[in-house]
Formats: structure tokens, sequence, C-alpha cells
């Protein structure tokens, strides 16, 4: 049975058990501040579980994409190395939001393994909680195991713990009880020896949980104790690739139709063979999985970066390419090329990976070329580090520097400097590691009280389209705590004036008065769990009374100026580049905006020039602004509206449309084009491969712009004594100042040629060393052009040259390349001491290095211990 079939016959088993079958929400979480992707297939339903959305079918199924590479489910490091743990991943699962519950999803759970999949019962084993004796003082659940023990023999039933069979969102929200379903894929031969059940939960690579039915009806509150929910549901979970292992009869996860065209791949381009040799094999699984979970990140809209999910995205693949560096000897970008197989296999399952298939081509091919030149560097430092070493042991600090700083990964430290004969401060390293971390954590930990709800079955109304201020009332509220933004309290209304964050477009900002007229002030709105959550800066007095919510009108007017020239900018660069161009993400402030595109060139000043003029076409043209609620997206799509990469679209969206541009949007707007009064690009550059950014001004900002602009003109004309033409004055001025700069570096390099021959007259020999300290009127540049050249003609020579500027000191240091390696001498660290007694520091490479420092008085004493260096280590 291929993956395809396995996949198809799940959804269609839970078709005809009347559940809609929908798609898969994208891996990138985009209105959940709790988490960066979706790590299980219960995500994109929290808002049905914690009851603040009722869903349009009690009975669902999906297969969902999950990844698990940060906080508590992390499995990154455990990938490759076995044969069953992944990043990416999908989760096959059948969902009841209030309708049936254990009976069901049990029954129909072994009925799709036994008669649909037909595994053998034999193989199959089910876990059932045992109950806990902590606070919580849970029961059994009696009620599964009884439903069991009527399918299942009663050798079959294992009792679970809290750590294996009870389920939580996190620590609040809701949970429960959970049993997972076992199987046991070994030859009857080891079935024998030993018994499966004892097997059962100990990470063994061929006894395997492939399903977990959690049953949710409990709630976590924020002092750790449950309370029943008012509704019972089902969230069950089946791990697509172990199943696919399971029915096609392989012993790895690897050796299915999932992962063996890719394995293949690997293997031609690499020219290694799969299954020959443990180490090799590793670095193969790291990148079949890793190229996965990649490739459908940018096909969700999350790009590689810095920071947040783009830096975790960056990071799975830099593993992969590190581990092809090391163990397959990929010393080019080649992960790239497996973009190609992966559509194939799994493009007809999930067609936004077609859709994007250049553009992640692109991404993983400019990534991979950029870390192959960072391991390149990080090389050469790491054999400067070993050189300064004093004995063969190389600091923890080090290493982290290494990784920290430049990126170079710490197995691959370890593995080089284990190569030379040296060894790493491996304590040293994880001391220095665990302090990042904990500044980390403690820097974003945030802590949560408990909802404290005021209305009970209030649903919340946004009204922010057409009204900037409304009476409200306070639905439920909470404290939240951290380190970085203080107190604060997250207040949800039953209706709201304020545009919770989303679609690029920043949340309102604004205040609530209560009727004696006390104010709170709003400093954020976002959305969570699909209710509009207010960040209030404290909370009022009365929380039961009524309040007026007032939305900052210039904030929010500067905003609708900026979102509604993004669709503009949209329809401009599809007109004057063509077609290709798609938006690959935005931000919409009060003061700018910023938006990412598809285009495989930098702009020239004529096409930034045409967009400009596009847009500014539209503002004059005071088009009028339209929008269209609720329309089926099929619809909406026929119309030719655009759709926003990595967002996922109801069964019904809102159309806005300026003119010929239509998008799908949910973000406010001016009521017309003329409001935004003029456009201006002020700056275009690179992304990624074959993405652009835009960043752009709108109504104030741009007329601050100008005025910024045509008071510096004017500032120049008088430093020009108000010359008719500053322009052709500047350049003028430039011609002079081109060939002034000439005479200039011509009375240098004389000065420096004549100094040249001074200093070599001035060496003395020091153990076989030409030595000279000694203080010189030049600059860094012409100091170590100097330096070079009495290199060039004199050998074993070792230079300290000092230098005042500007009230700063400076040491360069210079040793010809035969004399450093000869003498194990090392420009770098001799600079780096020396440089202490210019209050500074510095370094370089072992043959030319320099120091700055603040102290010019400290030269002096750097000079003459810089001669007592040579006389006692030479």
């Amino acid at each position: 049975m291929t993956s395809q079939e396995v996949r198809t016959q799940f959804l269609n088993f839970f078709k005809e058990k009347n559940h809609k079958i929908v798609p898969s929400a994208p891996m990138v979480m985009k209105n959940d501040p709790t988490l960066m992707f979706t790590n299980a297939g219960m995500n994109q339903f929290k808002e049905f579980f914690l009851g603040n959305t009722v869903p349009k079918s009690k009975r669902v199924t999906d297969t969902q994409k999950c990844l698990r590479v940060s906080g508590k489910h992390n499995d990154l490091e455990e990938v490759g190395k076995d044969t069953y743990h992944h990043t990416m991943f999908e989760m096959l699962g059948n969902w009841s939001f209030g309708d049936y519950f254990k009976k069901e999803a049990i029954q129909w759970a072994w009925e799709l393994l036994t008669e649909i999949y037909k595994i053998d019962k034999e193989s199959l084993y089910v876990t059932v909680f045992e109950g806990s004796k902590d606070a919580d003082q849970l029961e059994m659940d009696k009620e599964a195991y009884d439903l069991w023990k009527a399918i299942v023999p009663k050798e079959r039933i294992l009792m679970g713990n809290k750590k294996d069979n009870f389920w939580e969102m996190g620590d609040q929200g809701p949970c429960g009880p959970c049993s997972e379903i076992h199987v046991d894929i070994r030859s009857k031969e080891e079935k024998a020896k030993i018994p499966g059940a004892s097997l059962v939960n100990q990470d063994h690579p061929q006894v395997v949980e492939i399903w977990n039915l959690v049953f949710i009806q409990y709630n976590r509150k924020a002092n750790g104790s449950l309370e029943d929910l008012p509704e019972k549901h089902i969230d069950t979970g089946m791990g697509f690739e172990r199943l696919c292992m399971v029915l096609q009869g392989v012993q790895s996860n690897y050796d299915t139709d999932v992962f063996t065209p890719l394995i293949r791949e690997i293997d031609t381009i690499t020219g290694q063979k799969y299954g020959k040799n443990e180490e090799t094999d590793i670095a193969i699984r790291v990148v079949a999985d890793h190229i996965r979970a990649v490739a459908f990140a940018i096909a969700d809209g999350q790009l590689p970066s810095n920071t947040g999910a783009g830096y975790v995205i960056r990071r799975i693949l830099r593993r992969a390419i590190r581990y092809g560096f090391t163990f397959l000897g990929t010393k080019q970008p080649f992960i790239y090329r497996l973009v190609n197989v992966l559509v194939e296999s799994m493009g007809k399952a999930f067609p936004e990976l077609p859709k994007h298939h250049q553009l992640i081509e692109n991404v993983i091919k400019e990534e991979e070329n950029s870390f192959l030149g960072t391991l390149e560097q990080g090389l050469v430092l790491l054999d400067s580090v070993i050189k300064s070493s004093k004995d063969k042991t190389v600091s923890g600090e080090k290493a982290f520097e290494l990784y920290d700083t430049f990126g170079f990964p710490i197995d691959l430290t370890s593995l080089i400097l284990e190569e030379k004969g040296y060894k790493l401060d491996v304590e040293g390293f994880e001391k220095a590691l665990k302090a990042q971390k904990d500044r980390s954590r403690a820097a974003s930990e945030v802590s949560k009280d408990d909802w404290t709800v005021l209305m009970q079955d209030s649903e919340e109304e946004f009204i922010g389209y057409d009204s900037l201020e409304a009476t409200v009332k306070l639905v439920k509220y909470r404290k939240v705590t951290s380190k970085k933004e203080g107190d604060q309290y997250q207040l949800v209304f039953n209706l709201t004036p304020f545009y919770a964050e989303g679609g690029g477009q920043v949340g309102d900002k604004g205040y609530l008065e209560a009727s004696n007229g006390d104010v709170t002030y709003i400093v954020d709105t976002k959305r969570e769990n699909n209710e509009i959550v207010h960040f209030a800066d404290g909370l009022p007095k009365d929380v039961s009374g009524s309040f007026k919510a007032v939305v900052d009108k210039k904030q929010r007017w500067r905003t609708e100026c900026n979102h509604t020239a993004t669709h503009l900018l949209h329809q401009a660069l599809r007109e004057v580049l063509g077609g290709h161009v798609e938006q690959k993400g935005s931000a919409v402030h009060s003061k700018y905006l910023r938006f990412d595109f598809s285009h495989f060139s930098k702009l020239t000043v004529k096409e930034l020039r045409d967009v400009e003029n596009f847009v500014n076409a539209r503002i004059e043209g005071q088009l009028p602004f339209q929008e269209n609620r609720n329309v089926p997206i099929k619809e909406a799509m026929e119309q030719g509206a655009m759709a926003l990469f990595g967002e996922k679209y109801g069964d019904t969206v809102r159309t806005v449309r300026f003119g010929q541009s239509i998008e799908l949007c949910g973000g406010t707007h001016v009521k017309n084009t003329g409001d935004i009064w003029h456009f201006k690009i002020v700056s275009e550059g690179a992304v990624a491969a074959g993405i652009r950014r835009i960043e752009a001004i709108t109504s104030d900002a741009a007329k601050d712009f100008y005025f910024q602009n045509n008071r510096m003109l004017y500032e120049i004309k008088d430093l020009l004594s108000n010359a008719q033409d500053p322009v052709k004055a500047v350049a003028g001025l430039q011609e002079e100042n081109t060939a002034l700069k000439k005479q200039v570096e011509q009375l240098l390099k004389d000065k420096a040629r004549g100094l040249k021959n001074e200093l070599i007259s001035e060496l003395k020999n020091i153990n076989g060393v030409q030595f000279l300290a000694k203080k010189v009127d030049l600059d860094a540049a012409g100091i170590k052009d100097l330096s070079f050249e009495i290199g060039g003609q004199v050998s074993d020579v070792f230079l300290l040259l000092a230098a005042e500027n500007d009230g700063k000191a400076l040491l360069s240091c210079y040793i010809s390349k035969d004399l450093a390696s000869n003498k194990g001498l090392n420009a770098g660290s001799i600079v780096r001491e020396l440089g202490k007694h210019i209050q500074g520091g510095g370094g370089g490479q072992p043959f030319f290095a320099t120091a700055g420092g603040k102290n010019p008085e400290g030269i002096p004493v750097a000079l003459a211990n810089a001669e007592e260096m040579i006389r006692t280590t030479t």
C-alpha cells in the first residue's frame, strides 16, 4: 500500500463516519502567540476546545503538517540517529467537538487498524491511564479500560502513567486521559524471546506508538487544579510515517515510500549508498528529514532568518548542510536539488509545494551557499584557536564564541579537534550555552493567571470596520506578567472596535473610559484562539461596569493609509515587473509599510520610479473603497482576488477592492485612495533568493520626508553660498577633493618610503628575530602597507608599530609567516596581551593583527613589553 493510499483510506474511513475532511493548517502559526509552529493536530482546533468558537462541524478529520523542533516538544537532536523521530511529520486525526466520546473513538480506531488496514491484532497493544496519586488524585480510566476489554485480550491492555497517558495542551487549558495504540513489528523469533508488552514505551525502534486517542474532559487552571469541561471532546493523532512503516512491512520510517525517493536522490547526488555505513546513514536520514521541514515551512510563508520562527528553520537547514559537509563530502550546495523529488511525491496531497516550487529551491540554495561560506570561515578561525591554545585543550568559551557568533557547529568543532589530537572543554561550552539560554529564558518568561469570567456564553463581535468607538462590557480578564513588559492585563469584551494584529497589520491602540472618567490605556490588540485580546496597562476599578472603548484614530488612519498602499503597491509591481510577482509577506505600521515579493533581480531606478508613479496615479484618481464581506472563497478567487502568502482562509472571505486591485483581506483601509496623499519608496533590497523587500511611507510620514529633504536642500545651498545649481557645485567640490586626495596619498607614500628605509636600518637581531618596536606618525592603513613592504624585503621580521590618532592608541603587529610558524608566535595573541596597556583589545591572523585602545599613554609600556616578550619566548 503506497503512502498516498494510506492517507486517502484514513480520510475516507472517517468521511463515511460523517466527519468533514478539512485541509491541513499552515505549519507556521499565525494567530497563536503561544506557539511558533503547529506541533500537534489539535492546534488549529484549540478555539473549539476552549469554547471560544462554535465549530461548523462537530466531527472533522484531516492530515496535519506538524513541526517539533522547539520548546517542550523538541525532537531535533534525535532525528537521524534513530529511524522513527522526525522534525516535520504528518498527524492523521479524527476529532469530536462535544459529540461522540470514548466508545466511538476506541471502536473506530480498532476497526480502521484491523479491518481496513488489516494490521495483525496479535501485534497490537493498548495503554490506559492508571490514575495518579499526586495533587490531581485522578482515578484510573476505567471507562476506557472496559471498552478496550471488550475488544482486546486483557494481557494486551497495559496501564500507563501520567507522563505517557495523560495529555495536556500546556500549563493551562484543556486536558484529559488518553489511550495509546502500539504495534510490535518484530519477527516471530524476536517476539518469542521477549514479550512485546515489556517493550511498550521503552523507545524500542520496532515496538512503537502509532495512534493516541485523547479524551479531553478537564481544564487545567493556573493554580494547577482541574475542573470538568462543560463538553467532552475527542482528539486523536496517528503518526502517518510510522503507520506507513507498519503497512509497508519495513523496519524503519525511512524505508517507506515517504522517504525512499529522497534517499535515492541523495545517494545519486553524493555518490554514497544508504545502508552501507551507519555514520553516512545518519547523515542521509538527517538530510531526507530536514528538507521536508524546510520546504514545507517556506511553502507556508516562513523564510529562514536570524530571529524567531525563521531562526528555527535556518537552524534545521544548517544542521542538514553540516551533516552533508562532514559525512557526505558535499562542499557545494546540493539540498536544493531534492526539492523536485519532494514536490513529485507530496505535491498532490499538499498543493502549496508545487505552487512555491521555485521559491523553495531558490531560498534553500542561497542559504546553502551562505552557510558553506560560514563553515569555511569557521575552519580558519578554529585553526587560529587551535594554534593559540597553550595545551591540547580548547576552551569551552572559545568554542562557544565560534558557535554563537559565527554559527560554527559544536559537533563539527569537536570532530576536527579530535582529528588533530586536541580535546574540547565540553563542560565549559555547556556552561556558556546554559548561561545564554538562561538569559534568553528569563527575558521571555511569561506567567498568566486564570481567566476571571464575568459573562458566560458571550461571543465577541468585531465592529471596527464601521466604528472606532463603542460602549462595551468586560467578558473576562486575566493578569499577565513578563520581564519584558512587566504587569499587564488581557481583556476580552462583548464587542470591540479594536482591530487585532493580523494579515501584516499591527493591532490597534487606544483607551477605555469608565463612567466615572477613569481611563485605562489599551497598548496592543492581538488575536488568540479566535478571540480578540486587548493588552491594557492596568485593570479598571469596576470591572462589572460599562466602558467607552476608543481606538486611537490618528494611528488607525495612518495604518489604513499604509495598508491600502500595500494593495496598490502589489498591483503596481505586477504591472511594472510582470505577473510572476507574488506577495510573500508584509508589515503595516502607522509610520511605514514593508512589502516582500517574489522577483529575481534588483529593481532599477526606472522600475522604482514607475512603481511609485503607478501607485500615486491611483491615489490621485481617488478610487473609492469597495468591500464584500462573507463572500464564498471560490467566488472571490474567480473574481481575481489575490490571497496572502502563508495565510489560511475559511469557507467565506472578505474582499477589498480599489479600482482594479482586489484582494482577500481582513484589514482596515481608507475610504478613498485620495486620503493617502502620497506614496514614497524609501528602500528596496533582497530578503532571500528570489525575494525582494520594499519599504515605503505615506500620508504624514511622506509629508515629513519631503519637508526634511526640502530643509536639507536649503541648508546645502547655504553652505554652497546659495549656488544657483547646487548639484553642479557639489560635483565641482568632489572633483577638487579627488585631486587633493591624490596629492595627499602621494605625499604619504613618499613619507612612508623614507620611513621604511629608516625603520629597516633600526632593526636589531634578538635571538634570530629581526625586531623593532616603535611609535610612528601614520594611520592604520599606512602602517599595514609599511609593515608588509618591510616584510617583503627582510626575513624573520617582528614589527610592533604604534600610533596615536584622534586621542586613541593603535598597535599593529607584523610577524613574517615563516617566523610565526617556526617560533610559534601569534600576532593576534600578542596584540591582545599588549592591548591591555592601552586599555583596549584586538586580534587578527597569526602573522598580522591590530589592537585599539583609549589610553595612548600606555604605548611606551606596550613597546617595552614587546621586546621583553621576544627575548623570553624565542
